[in-house]
């Protein structure tokens, strides 16, 4: 049986199961008054991924100048590693493309191998380091760039 996926723009009502993700999939989760005004942000674009009726993964973009940021990918844990990181990321580059966008970016823990994989597959490079960036625990980012949206 063919699982029924679905990618839409995040609502309001998706707030809560949103932040539920936040805090399962990330180690210095936003908070739930950050998601809800980056909702509300003109410059940022929330998708959420719907698997069988529920939210399992989101992803947020912010747009300014011609040039595109993936601020987040959360993918539930128990979903991972069945593609939809990778749908949400098509989502994001298609969405960006049809912007006008000409350059997307994005910071990665150092030690996140799959998403760098992911995003390596997407047409990103790596392109700078930003030492201990990240906390708990402390960690490197990778800042990546697909310039050819």
């Amino acid at each position: 049986m063919e699982s029924i996926e679905q990618i839409r723009p995040m609502e309001g009502r998706d707030i809560e199961a949103v932040y539920l993700l936040e805090q399962t999939c990330f180690s210095d989760p936003w908070s739930r008054r950050q998601i809800e005004e980056g909702l509300d942000s003109r410059l940022d674009t929330w998708f959420v991924l719907e698997h069988e009726g529920k939210i399992s993964g989101y992803s947020v973009l912010r747009i300014i100048g011609g040039e595109g940021e993936i601020q987040r990918i959360g993918i539930c844990p128990a979903c991972r590693r069945q593609g939809m990181a990778r749908k949400l990321m098509d989502q994001m580059i298609a969405f960006s493309r049809n912007e006008g966008v000409t350059a997307l970016t994005l910071e990665v823990r150092e030690s996140n191998e799959s998403a760098r994989n992911l995003y390596v597959s997407c047409g990103f490079c790596q392109e700078a380091v930003r030492r201990g960036y990240y906390h708990n625990p402390a960690e490197d980012a990778i800042i990546m760039w697909n310039r050819q949206i």
